[in-house]
């Protein structure tokens, strides 16, 4: 039977979400294997405690080089993370001699198995998936024609000339915000189809299913199948309450993926504090201060239905 790698990142703050990104991709893959980067020591710690099947967990220790330390200090945590990227998925390719390797965001969550989307390549060596925007959330002015949540390389000439074209491209410049055409590690994706050879563009529409492009689909639809959902901008908030993003969801959505997800980084929480009672690793937003627009934004969002703000226990209730 065919194998599946994968290798994603992620710090303390994202570590739920990224335990229920892999327990959703192991409830329904049959052979694969997961390479995850530990980006703070916490998460490499507890990471290690759970013996996960089918895991390796890697330490910043052993994959930084000297080029990526000289740059980490000018760059957030945030653009770090994306500036590493590519070198994650180079590292896992040329240490443990992979025919190919599938990036995960973090924040990914599998409804069926993801093999038929890297099956779709065939021959072709790279895979990369489009934003799809609904139309009046369009950005790929800005943010990209193709998002960085789910890519295949393979290890041959094709695939490896484009990766590492990346990496030295996001190593010379990756930062959160606009500048000459690019921004961060995305915007350099929107001219691969021609810039190398061998790079196919995701058909099947189960695959990047999100909040910019779920206004397209019908869930309830029973001749259509999810593959996985990218739970972008979904923030645990202070005082128990949760925001499921600033994107239009009808009740289908909420009930179908965010209510499900939250329940299981709920689960997640409440196991990893039998070796942690302190944090629950949810990445909690604060409360801003007090700004005056804050109250019409609010009532512009509730006119708009974006305004997806709720009570933790409205949520894990349902």
């Amino acid at each position: 039977m065919k194998s599946y790698n994968y290798c994603t990142l992620f710090d303390s703050n994202y570590l739920t979400r990224g335990l229920a990104m892999y327990e959703s991709l192991n409830k329904y893959s049959e052979e694969f294997h997961l390479y995850i980067f530990a980006f703070d020591d916490k998460s490499y710690e507890l990471l290690n405690k759970l013996s996960l099947e089918f895991v390796t967990i890697i330490s910043l220790e052993e994959f930084e080089d000297e080029e990526l330390l000289k740059l980490k200090s000018s760059r957030s945590a945030g653009e770090y993370c994306w500036t590493c990227t590519p070198s994650i998925i180079k590292y896992c390719i040329e240490t443990y001699s992979l025919f190919s390797c599938t990036y995960l965001d973090a924040d990914l969550y599998f409804f069926s198995n993801p093999s038929v989307l890297i099956d779709e390549m065939k021959e072709k060596s790279v895979l990369i998936t489009e934003h799809r925007y609904t139309p009046m959330y369009d950005q790929s002015a800005t943010s990209g024609i193709y998002c960085v949540q789910f890519m295949t390389f393979k290890n041959d000439k094709n695939g490896m000339k484009a990766l590492d074209w990346w990496r030295d491209a996001c190593n010379d410049w990756c930062y959160a915000r606009n500048e000459d055409g690019k921004f961060g590690d995305q915007k350099y994706l929107d001219d691969w189809t021609t810039r190398f050879e061998g790079v196919h563009v995701l058909e099947n529409l189960g695959g990047g299913v999100a909040p910019w492009n779920v206004q397209q689909y019908d869930l309830g639809d029973a001749n259509f199948k999810l593959i996985f959902y990218h739970f972008h901008n979904y923030k645990i908030l202070q005082n128990s309450k949760i925001e499921l993003g600033t994107y239009k969801l009808n009740k289908n959505d909420i009930e179908i993926l965010y209510i499900p997800y939250t329940k299981h980084l709920q689960n997640m929480t409440q196991e990893l504090k039998k070796f942690d009672k302190i944090n629950d690793y949810n990445g909690i937003v604060k409360n801003k201060s007090f700004y005056w627009k804050e109250p019409l934004r609010k009532i512009k969002r509730y006119m708009s239905g974006t305004y997806n703000i709720f009570q933790k226990k409205e949520l894990l209730g349902r």
